[in-house]
């Protein structure tokens, strides 16, 4: 794909900054309820109660709430956070370095779907994986999540540039075709370099 006129670049950040893996989550909610992994990962959905906590809509307790509804687990809250905050792994290979080459001839910016719980500890782990970004808007602060259409309009508006001009990064086919269906480009970052491949075809 070749990519015209960027003027920023948009990058999601779990899978694309930071490798995450909810396998982790669900072996630790087991380990505290004595039970095997692979229940907890089939009941486990995207549902409203999820996309609302991301929205900030909902706090942690209200959605681990729903949680031990749905997972059919009597954890206390403490041992749900415990295994919340387990999904983050390292940062993808590389991508400090990049962002920081990056950095001086292109803004840079991110946009999360996350909530107040994962951004918490997020910046414990990883806050120098974020210092080249000018801005990181995430889904709990907006009130809105990807791929919604009004989250990428309210970002382009923050940006200043022309939706067009903005280049976007994630993992999730469904974000990226969301993004397109904006005006954004975008990319589906399949692999650790897809982000570098696509860097050196733009020559920054």
């Amino acid at each position: 794909m070749t990519h015209h006129s960027v003027e920023a670049l948009l990058f999601d950040i779990g899978g694309v900054v930071v490798r995450i893996d909810f396998n982790r989550v669900f072996a630790r909610w087991a380990e505290h309820a004595g039970c095997e992994p692979s229940l907890l990962r089939a009941r486990f959905s995207h549902d409203p109660p999820y996309e609302r906590h991301e929205r900030g809509e909902i706090d942690a307790s209200a959605y681990f709430a729903s949680l031990r509804n749905s997972l059919g687990i009597d954890l206390d809250d403490a041992r749900l956070r415990d295994g919340w905050n387990t999904i983050f792994v390292a940062e993808m290979p590389g991508i400090a370095d990049l962002l920081a080459c990056l950095a001086p001839k292109i803004p840079l910016y991110a946009f999360a779907n996350t909530n107040r719980t994962h951004w918490t500890q997020f910046l414990k782990q990883f806050a120098p994986a974020v210092g080249q970004f000018r801005t990181v808007f995430t889904s709990h602060e907006m009130g809105l999540r990807k791929p919604e259409p009004a989250a990428f309009a309210y970002i382009v508006k923050e940006i200043g540039v022309p939706a067009e001009r903005v280049l976007f990064f994630d993992d999730t086919l469904e974000n990226v075709e969301g993004a397109r269906a904006c005006g954004l480009q975008a990319v589906h970052v399949t692999s650790d370099e897809t982000v570098r491949d696509t860097a050196a075809a733009l020559q920054l």
